[in-house]
């Protein structure tokens, strides 16, 4: 499992590789490790959501927010992750 995301209120539009979902309130979202992918709210007002996480995905987003944007290069690096766009 990469992550496992749950909304809680509202809803969240997910691209999943070549996928689009729209995910309700109450849904999950299955995000294998290793498929790229992104969220978005996905309606006119706030939504909420639950996010379970692998130990190794919370470390690099942990990392991420400890530095400077021009260390995150590295710091995908070292957890073999990348940007796509």
């Amino acid at each position: 499992m990469g992550a496992l995301p749950t909304p809680a209120s509202g809803a969240l539009r997910f691209r999943l590789a070549d996928r689009k979902v729209i995910a309700p309130a109450g849904s999950t979202v299955l995000v294998p490790a290793g498929v790229a992918h992104t969220f978005a709210n996905a309606g006119p007002g706030p939504s909420r959501y639950l996010i379970l996480l692998t130990a190794t995905l919370d470390s690099l987003i942990t990392e991420l927010h400890q530095v400077d944007a021009t260390e995150h290069p590295r710091i995908y690096r070292k957890y073999n992750s990348e940007v796509l766009e």
